[in-house]
C-alpha cells in the first residue's frame, strides 16, 4: 500500500491509535506487533481480522472470558535450545512453561459450543494441535515459581533429604555452642552470621583465641571476628558436598529435559506466534470496547458510506471530560467521489477530514471503528494526505512550495484506487493565483477519478465543485445567532467562512470591519449565497430524478408482472379449452355407438344414401375436433417444454401427459419414443410424454406378503418440513405420501409454516400429482391455518 507523505500515519494520528492499542497488550512481543500494524489490501484478510476482533469483544461480555495473561519472549531460549547439548536454565524453562500453560487454557476454552460461537477465533488454533506432554514434562521438573521440584528425580530427593538432615544436626550443635559461649561472654550481640557460605559465630576480637575453629572474616573495624566452630566444620563440609551433588543432579535433570524439548522447538515457536496473535486481537478488542467499536461492511472496490461516525481519539477525550461528541455521515458513492468541504474556521472541517482518513486506515488494519455497523468502507491502494505546515528547512522548501511538491507526487501516483485528504487547499500564496492553481489540480484529480475530502475557503473551488460531475460540496454548520459552530456535516451545500461575524465577536472595532467590508464589496458574500441557492436547487432536482428513476423501475416491474400474468392466463385458458375439446371428443366417441346403431337400422331399411351421408358428417366432425385437440396440445405442450427446457432422452423416466404409470425410454426415432412400462412396450409421440420420477421397485419373488395393518400402526401421519429447503422438502414429501398410499391411511397432516408462502405453494403443486388424493385444505387459524395443509386420501 502506498502512503504519502512518509509521515502520513502521524498526520492522521494513526500512531496514537497504535499506542493506545499497545497499552492493552500483555507481552512485549504483542506490543512490537501492534506498532508494526499496517493497512491491508485483501478484502478476505480484512474481513477475517475484523471478525476476530468482533468475536473477542463478544467474549469480553461473557461470564467466562478468554484466558489471556502475561507471557515472555521465548526467542532467545528457543534459539539456544536448538544447540545440541545446550542445557536450558530454570528461568528459560519457566518462561516456556508459562506460555504452554496459557496456550493450554486457550485450547480448553474452545469447547464445542464456543467453537460455534467464535468460529473465526477458533480457526486460528484449529491447524495447530496442542501437545500436553510438553507441559507435563516441564511441570514434572519445575514448580509454579520456576524452581526445581524436590522429587524431580529419586537421586535429587535422596540428596535433599540428606541436606535437610545435616542442617538439623548443625542447628542442634550450633545452638549448644552458642549457649556455652554466650554464658562465658565470648559472643557479640549479633551472635551468628554467614561468611563464605558457612555459618559462623560473631566473636569479639579479644576472645577470638578462646574459641577453637576457623576464622573466615573480620569486621571492617577489626573489633569482630567471624569464626566457624571446630565442632561443626565436618557438618558444614558434608553439607557443602551434598549441595555440590545437588547442583550436579539438577544439571543432569535439566540436560535431560532440554533434550526432550529440543525436537519440539518449531512447535513451541508456533505456540508463541499464537500467543502474539491473540494478544494483538485482544488489545484491539479492548480498545474497541472503550469507544463502542463496530465492524462495518467491507466493499472490494473504493467506496465510502460512513454513518454516525466519530473521530476515535476525540470521542475518547470528550468521554473522559464528559463532553458530547457530534457524529457525522459521509457517502461518496456513484458519481460523487470528491467532497469539497467548506465552512468557518474551528468549525470541524479538518477533524472531519482526518476522521475519514483515520477510520479508513483502522478498517484496512482490521480494527473496529466508532461508527454505525451498516457503514460501508471500500479498499484503497493509495492514501495521500496534505495536512498542516509542510515547511522544510533541510530541503529549502517554503510552506507553499512543499505543498506543491506534495501535489506533484499525488498527481503522479493517483488513480481510481486512491483516497486523497487535503487541508486548506490552495492556501499559502496569493489567493487569486493559489485558487486558480488549486482548481487546475482539482480538475486533474477529478479526471483521474480519485476519492477524497478537501477543505477550502476559496469560492472558485466551491463553484467548480458545483459545476463538475464527481465533486460534491459540503459544509460544517454554523449557528448564526450564537456565532458558534455546531460541528455538524451537511452534504450538498457549500459553507460560508463567516469571517466578518467571527471577527465582530472577537472584538474588532466597527471601523476596521466597515473598511474591510468596503474593500471586499458585496459580491463576495453574494457569490456564497447564490452558490448555496443553486446547490439547494440542484439537490432538489437530483432527488426528483432519483425518485422518478425509482418509479420507473417499479413501473417496469409491474409491466413485467402483468405480461407474465397475461401469459399464464392465456396458457390456462387454452388448457381449459383443450380439456373441454377432449371431453367433447370423448363424448363423440361414446356417441359413435349410437350412430353405428342408427346406420345398421338404416341399412336394414335399405336407405344406403342416407347412411353414407350421415357417416360422412360424423367423420368430418370427429376429424375437425381431433385436429382442434391436436393444435391445442401442440400449443400447451410447447409452453410446458419451454418451462422445463429439458428434452426427453434415452434412459429418462417418463409418463403420459394425460396420466398413468411411469416408464423408461428405450429408444427415440424422430418424434416418437419407445417406452418400457413394466413388461409392456409402447410407441408414443414425444410431445405426449412428460418427465417423471423413477417408479418404486417391484418385488419379483413369487410370493408377496404384506401387512398393511402393522404398517398403518407404525406410520406417522404427520410431517414437519419447516427449516428444510424447497428441494429437500419435496423429496421428503414424496416419500411420505408414497408410504401413506401403501399403508391405507385416510388423512395426512403436513406442517410447512407460513413464511412467504413459497413452500406452501410447492407442497400444493406436488399433491396435485396424486390422483388418489381426494381433498386438500388448510385447517382453521387456531389449528395452524395457512401454515398447515390437511390431505384426505380415497
Amino acid at each position: 500500500m502506498l502512503l504519502e507523505p512518509k509521515d502520513l500515519l502521524e498526520k492522521l494520528e494513526f500512531d496514537k491509535i497504535l499506542e493506545l492499542t499497545q497499552n492493552e497488550c500483555y507481552g512485549e512481543l504483542g506490543k512490537h506487533q501492534v506498532m508494526a500494524i499496517r493497512p491491508d489490501l485483501s478484502k478476505v484478510v480484512i474481513e477475517r481480522k475484523l471478525l476476530q476482533v468482533e468475536e473477542y469483544v463478544q467474549s469480553l461480555s461473557s461470564t467466562e472470558r478468554f484466558p489471556m495473561s502475561s507471557y515472555q519472549d521465548l526467542s532467545k531460549d528457543l534459539r539456544m535450545l536448538e544447540v545440541v547439548d545446550y542445557v536450558l536454565p530454570e528461568e528459560g524453562l519457566k518462561r516456556i512453561n508459562q506460555t504452554l500453560v496459557v496456550i493450554k487454557e486457550v485450547y480448553h476454552y474452545f469447547t464445542s459450543s464456543r467453537q460455534e460461537l467464535y468460529p473465526t477465533l477458533y480457526d486460528i488454533i484449529r491447524p495447530v494441535m496442542f501437545d500436553e506432554s510438553l507441559q507435563k514434562a516441564i511441570e514434572k521438573v519445575i514448580d509454579e515459581e520456576g524452581n526445581i521440584k524436590p522429587d524431580a528425580s529419586p537421586e535429587l530427593m535422596k540428596i535433599r533429604k540428606a541436606i535437610i538432615s545435616k542442617n538439623k544436626e548443625m542447628d542442634k550443635q550450633f545452638r549448644s555452642i552458642i549457649a556455652t559461649n554466650r554464658n562465658k561472654g565470648w559472643l557479640t550481640d549479633n551472635v551468628e552470621s554467614y561468611r563464605n557460605g558457612r555459618r559462623v559465630l560473631s566473636v569479639p576480637s579479644e576472645h577470638k583465641r578462646k574459641i577453637r575453629g576457623i576464622i573466615h572474616d573480620e569486621s571492617t573495624t577489626g573489633k569482630t571476628a567471624f569464626i566457624e566452630p571446630e565442632a561443626i566444620i565436618d557438618i558444614n563440609n558434608d553439607i557443602f558436598d551434598l549441595e555440590t551433588d545437588e547442583k550436579r543432579e539438577i544439571y543432569k535433570i535439566l540436560k535431560e529435559l532440554s533434550a526432550v524439548l529440543r525436537p519440539y522447538v518449531p512447535v513451541i515457536r508456533k505456540y508463541q506466534k499464537l500467543m502474539i496473535q491473540f494478544d494483538v486481537i485482544q488489545a484491539k478488542a479492548r480498545l474497541a470496547k472503550q469507544f463502542d467499536g463496530q465492524r462495518p461492511v467491507i466493499k472490494s472496490k473504493p467506496h465510502l458510506g460512513i454513518r454516525d461516525a466519530y473521530h476515535p481519539l476525540l470521542l475518547l477525550k470528550n468521554k473522559e471530560l464528559q463532553r458530547n461528541t457530534i457524529p457525522f455521515d459521509l457517502k461518496l458513492i456513484g458519481q460523487n467521489r470528491l467532497l469539497m468541504l467548506s465552512g468557518p474556521n474551528a468549525g470541524g472541517k479538518s477533524i472531519t477530514m482526518k476522521s475519514v482518513g483515520l477510520l479508513q486506515l483502522m478498517v484496512q488494519s482490521g480494527m473496529l471503528i466508532p461508527a454505525h455497523p451498516l457503514s460501508e468502507f471500500g479498499i484503497f491502494e493509495h492514501i495521500f494526505a496534505d495536512i498542516g505546515d509542510q515547511q522544510s528547512l533541510e530541503d529549502d522548501l517554503s510552506t507553499y512550495s512543499s505543498r506543491l511538491e506534495n501535489m506533484r507526487k499525488f498527481l503522479n501516483g493517483a488513480n481510481e484506487q486512491t483516497l486523497i485528504l487535503i487541508d486548506e487547499f490552495g492556501s499559502g500564496t496569493d489567493p487569486k493565483i493559489g485558487g486558480a492553481i488549486a482548481e487546475a489540480i482539482l480538475r486533474e484529480f477529478n479526471f483521474k477519478k480519485v476519492f477524497g475530502v478537501i477543505t477550502t475557503h476559496y469560492s472558485n473551488l466551491k463553484v467548480f465543485a458545483f459545476k463538475a460531475k464527481g465533486i460534491v460540496n459540503g459544509s460544517m454548520m454554523f449557528n448564526k445567532e450564537a456565532l458558534t459552530p455546531t460541528y455538524e456535516l451537511k452534504i450538498g451545500r457549500p459553507g460560508s467562512s463567516y469571517a466578518y461575524e467571527i471577527a465582530e465577536k472577537s472584538g474588532l472595532s466597527n471601523k476596521i470591519l466597515k473598511y474591510a467590508k468596503h474593500k471586499t464589496g458585496e459580491n463576495e458574500k453574494a457569490v456564497d449565497e447564490l452558490l448555496m441557492d443553486l446547490q439547494r436547487e440542484k439537490k432538489e432536482v437530483e432527488d426528483q430524478l432519483v425518485a422518478m428513476a425509482e418509479r420507473e423501475k417499479k413501473l417496469q416491474r409491474l409491466i413485467k408482472n402483468y405480461e407474465n400474468l397475461h401469459k399464464d392466463l392465456e396458457y390456462k385458458r387454452k388448457k381449459l379449452k383443450l380439456q373441454e375439446k377432449e371431453s367433447a371428443l370423448q363424448q363423440t366417441q361414446r356417441d359413435n355407438k349410437d350412430v353405428e346403431r342408427l346406420i345398421r337400422e338404416i341399412r336394414e331399411e335399405k336407405n344406403l344414401e342416407k347412411a353414407k351421408e350421415l357417416a360422412m358428417k360424423v367423420r368430418e366432425e370427429k376429424a375437425a375436433l381431433s385436429q382442434n385437440v391436436v393444435g391445442l396440445k401442440d400449443t400447451i405442450y410447447a409452453q410446458d417444454t419451454k418451462k422445463t427446457r429439458k428434452p426427453i432422452a434415452v434412459g429418462d423416466f417418463v409418463k403420459l401427459r394425460s396420466g398413468g404409470a411411469a416408464g423408461k425410454v428405450e429408444s427415440i426415432n424422430k418424434n416418437k419414443a419407445i417406452v418400457m412400462m413394466g413388461i409392456m412396450k409402447m410407441t408414443v409421440n414425444i410431445r405426449d410424454l412428460a418427465h417423471a420420477n423413477e417408479p418404486l421397485p417391484i418385488n419379483k419373488t413369487k410370493g408377496i406378503q404384506t401387512n398393511t395393518i402393522a404398517s398403518s400402526a407404525k406410520f406417522e401421519s404427520k410431517l414437519d418440513i419447516r427449516g428444510l429447503s424447497r428441494e429437500e422438502s419435496l423429496k421428503v414429501l414424496e416419500t411420505f405420501v408414497d408410504k401413506a398410499l401403501m399403508t391405507n391411511v385416510n388423512s395426512l397432516k403436513i406442517v410447512h409454516g407460513k413464511g412467504n408462502g413459497v413452500l406452501r405453494q410447492a407442497v400444493l403443486r406436488k399433491l396435485r400429482e396424486y390422483k388418489d388424493i381426494s381433498n386438500v385444505y388448510h385447517p382453521p387459524a387456531e389449528s395452524g391455518g395457512d401454515g398447515v395443509t390437511m390431505v384426505d386420501i380415497g
